[in-house]
């Protein structure tokens, strides 16, 4: 039987238009609904601030937070000393010093200026009539961007130089380790580039060059791997899904723009162990607060790439095919 003999016939025009018309709706569906219900809900859930100062002073705006039920995971410091610490080692978002000339906030805009805002706003509401709310920014944003704007906006790019990676490495046939160099040389030019753009340029991130290269390289390598990873052990399909789990939940459950605790659960939470919710907190831990609290999101992050790469090297062995054995020549006949 030959080739084209074998070959499977295509499906029939009826079939290949149903498969247009309910794949675009449900695809755009699940967009509308991964994008906007979190950005509907926007809303305290859990968020970590700190109080701080005397017990006896503090109890009143504490019973007046833990009124909004589920809101405010809250922590006791001693002093506003401990409490900046905290800040400073992602703990928490902010705290509410309580001092005899009255309130004061500590917050952090390099976090997120949604929370710090959020803060001011419900600590505000809460302080007597006529009581000046004094507000100190322990970590501050860039100037180059204030309300973290840009930021947020960098953490597409890089889920999309994944699945392009991914799908690329894929579609040019690349197996194994070549493929795996693939992954690992677009990553890392990547993470230099956008580190030349976002620091050396535009001043929208501010810590250590070459950690913070690191962290954009592997925010992509984790993606990237993800998505080729998926397509060696599910063929074509798995650039689909893991174009899926990358951009399309990944970026609007990271919480970039705004915080993890601010999103309905569990989206916060899973949002944080895909590729741009981890690399989302990596670089903003790495970029302003000295690597503080970017543990769980390295974590997350060497696991994507680990086993994404485990499954390109071996979908490429899997993929090669043993050498044929010829059998030996027969002897001639003796005359």
């Amino acid at each position: 039987m030959s080739a084209t003999a074998a070959a499977k016939p295509p499906a029939p025009p009826a079939r290949r238009i149903l498969v247009v018309i309910v794949l675009v709706p449900v695809v755009v569906t699940l967009a509308l609904w991964a994008f906007a219900w979190p950005a509907a809900r926007v809303a305290p859930r859990d968020l970590p601030i700190g109080l701080a100062g005397p017990a006896s002073a503090t109890a009143p705006l504490q019973q007046q937070l833990e009124q909004r039920d589920g809101a405010f995971d809250l922590h006791r410091y001693a002093d506003e000393p401990a409490a900046r610490t905290a800040i400073e080692g992602r703990d928490v978002y902010g705290a509410v010093v309580v001092t005899p000339q009255g309130p004061k906030l500590l917050a952090a805009t390099a976090a997120s200026p949604t929370v710090a805002q959020l803060l001011h706003d419900a600590v505000s509401r809460q302080v007597p009539p006529g009581t000046e709310l004094r507000t100190d920014d322990v970590v501050a944003a860039p100037a180059a961007d204030p309300r973290g704007a840009a930021l947020g906006s960098s953490v597409l790019p890089l889920a999309l130089a994944g699945v392009a990676s991914g799908a690329i490495v894929t579609l040019l046939g690349l197996r194994g380790l070549r493929a795996v160099t693939a992954l690992a040389g677009a990553a890392a030019l990547v993470g230099l580039a956008g580190t030349a753009i976002a620091d050396s340029w535009l001043g929208i991130i501010t810590g250590d060059w070459w950690v913070e290269a690191g962290a954009l390289g592997l925010t992509v390598l984790a993606g990237s791997s993800a998505v080729a990873g998926l397509a060696a052990l599910l063929g074509p399909a798995g650039i689909g899904l893991g174009a899926l789990l990358v951009v399309l939940l990944g970026n609007p459950w990271s919480g970039v723009t705004s915080a993890p605790q601010l999103l309905p659960e569990p989206v916060g939470a899973i949002g944080q162990w895909l590729p741009p919710g981890a690399g989302g907190t990596l670089i903003r831990s790495v970029a302003f607060f000295g690597g503080s609290g970017a543990g769980t999101a390295v974590t997350a992050l060497a696991i994507w790439a680990a086993l994404g790469l485990t499954a390109v090297v071996l979908g490429g062995l899997r993929g090669r095919k043993p050498p044929v054995e010829q059998e030996p020549p027969l002897p001639e006949p003796v005359a």
